[in-house]
């Protein structure tokens, strides 16, 4: 009887311990405590009244300061104006773009497309900088060639302005970001419906009006909902254009309240929670519309026919070619020049052009160290991601266990949370908790936070491209005898390889070029290129900004460039 009694149990236990059971708690537990967990220390500590260095002593010190003073509720109201400046101006233009990409027969419409994912991956301070070399109001190119003309004093850009902020956004990635978006969601749609339109005589720009965007709208009201949202995360812009004129969004009030002495974590904490309750909405409302299912525009009949648009289409190309060429070549130009001017703007003075920047710079210790920490950072990130989000995706995607939907709601979040606040979350994390204290200064925190901003991009490519695998070879490796494990990988993952390539190389990208995610957690030691960078710009530093800029540039852009040549497919498809 004992014996009968006991097999049930003895069964049970093994199921418990498979690996497979063990591994996803693991990855459960770890995704839990790098991404919900730091989330959870924010509302926490922005409850407590101690001061830096004391135990936690509950109180409202910390909100009284944060709601009574109106400059910290400004910083809200300023980056909610930021975002609907941004928007009103980006959207439509990019949803014409990408239709004309998807939809039409303008030429070379591939390249197109590769040209607004380099915009994006073109790092946000190097364009700024060209910016502010083009349209700095005593210096700026723009200004100086205007104000050469008669009966103009002085040039009427101003770069260190709230419309300012507006265009560096549009021509950092904003345009960029949601035509990667919706260039995939008008590629899949039915075109029976344009065609339709245009027997009943409708226009081009008629049917898109009318036909094309009211059947696309809950899908673009959510890529609208999510590049607001990732709008949210922008920090390093604000932070070198906005001091000038007295402009804070709550992200760079953040990082001035950590930033100084002594420092007011409560009052940052307190922030933070107020940023995320008003991202909060946005989230529920994206969420709830990516999964309506009331407009179907891809069926099992698709038809694609590219629309044409006769004498418009060269005139239409040199349009978009245009735009693009604006977010991209004319900054970068501008930041190559000031790298070799002895003094950006003054091309009056003897001899301008020198190459001493890039002397100086290649000679500081603190430049080459940055760049050693950036290749070390990027490439344990890319490592890591890799790893961690093919296992995310696996269970999320091929397995029963019950808590996968905790799973995949929390490896959302960091696309909804800025990635300055987990850098707050992550400080309490690994300064209040003795254990995990000795990895504070460590390259292994700035690892840590960059996997984690980069969690829901990586992980949704990842699951997008393993829903399309049949179960048929799992099934076939079990039948012959093969472990889970074996079958994962030696089935599962070399048959992934080209996609896990591809989000290794975005997270390596992503993470050459993060600011906000590590401005908080990095250290004199573990400082990386970018934000050695953002020092040289908020020091005035131009000309040696500019050198560290091109550096992260050929770092960042150039490995997809790369990629590009040899054949790894850069795009969004789902």
């Amino acid at each position: 009887m004992a014996e009968i009694a006991l097999a049930p149990l003895s069964s049970r236990a093994r199921r418990f311990f498979e690996l497979r059971t063990v591994l996803f708690t693991l990855v459960l537990l770890v995704t839990l405590f790098l991404v919900l967990y730091p989330v959870l220390l924010i509302i926490f500590y922005s409850f407590s009244s101690a001061e830096v260095g004391e135990d936690f002593v509950f109180g409202w010190r910390a909100w009284n300061y944060a709601l009574s003073e109106p400059a910290m509720f400004g910083t809200i109201i300023n980056t909610l104006k930021l975002l609907l400046a941004i928007n009103l101006i980006a959207f439509p233009v990019a949803v014409v773009i990408s239709w004309v990409l998807a939809r039409t027969d303008i030429p070379w419409r591939n390249g197109l497309e590769f040209m607004f994912w380099i915009s994006f991956f073109l790092p946000s301070l190097s364009v700024t900088l060209g910016w502010i070399m083009c349209l700095d109001p005593g210096h700026g190119l723009f200004n100086r060639a205007i104000a050469a003309l008669p009966f103009i004093e002085e040039g009427p850009f101003n770069i260190y302005s709230f419309w300012g902020i507006v265009w560096a956004h549009l021509g950092a990635n904003s345009i960029a970001v949601k035509v990667m978006l919706l260039t995939p969601t008008f590629r899949n749609m039915d075109s029976s419906l344009e065609e339709a339109s245009r027997i009943a005589g409708a226009g081009r720009l008629g049917t898109l009006a009318r036909i094309v965007v009211p059947a696309m709208l809950p899908a673009l009201l959510a890529i609208l909902l999510m590049a607001m949202i990732r709008a949210m995360q922008s920090f390093e812009i604000e932070l070198v254009l906005g001091p000038p004129f007295q402009f804070y969004v709550y992200s760079t009030k953040v990082y001035s309240l950590i930033a100084q002495e002594p420092p007011e974590f409560g009052a940052a904490a307190a922030l933070a929670t107020l940023g995320l309750a008003a991202i909060l909405p946005l989230i529920f409302a994206q969420r709830w519309l990516a999964t309506r299912r009331q407009y179907t525009t891809l069926t099992g009949r698709l038809q694609a026919q590219p629309v044409r648009l006769g004498r418009w289409r060269i005139p239409v190309f040199l349009g978009v070619l245009f735009v693009v060429l604006t977010l991209t070549v004319i900054p970068l130009i501008f930041v190559a020049l000031a790298s070799f001017m002895k003094l950006f703007g003054f091309f009056n003075i003897p001899d301008p052009y020198t190459v001493g920047h890039w002397v100086t710079i290649f000679n500081d210790e603190i430049f080459l160290q940055s760049i050693g920490n950036t290749l070390l950072m990027s490439g344990g990130a890319a490592i890591l991601s890799v790893v961690l989000f093919s296992l995310v995706a696996y269970f999320t995607v091929r397995t029963t266990f019950k808590a996968r939907a905790l799973l995949d709601f929390v490896s959302w979040l960091p696309f909804a949370v800025p990635g300055i606040l987990f850098g707050v979350g992550l400080l309490f994390v690994f300064l209040e908790s003795p254990l995990f204290r000795p990895l504070y200064g460590t390259m292994w925190l700035l690892i840590l936070a960059t996997v984690i901003s980069s969690m829901t991009l990586g992980t949704q490519i990842i699951k997008s491209n393993m829903m399309q695998l049949g179960h048929e070879l799992e099934e076939a490796s079990r039948i012959t005898g093969a472990t889970w494990w074996h079958t994962f990988t030696r089935v599962v993952l070399p048959i992934m390889v080209p996609v896990l390539l591809l989000v290794g190389v975005m997270n390596f990208i992503g993470a050459a070029r993060d600011v906000a995610s590590v401005a908080l957690v990095a250290t004199a030691d573990t400082k990386t290129l970018a934000l050695l960078q953002l020092d040289y710009m908020v020091e005035g530093r131009y000309e040696a900004g500019a050198v560290a800029s091109l550096v992260v540039i050929v770092m960042s852009t150039g490995l997809a460039l790369v990629a590009r040549v040899f054949g790894l497919r850069i795009g969004i498809r789902n």
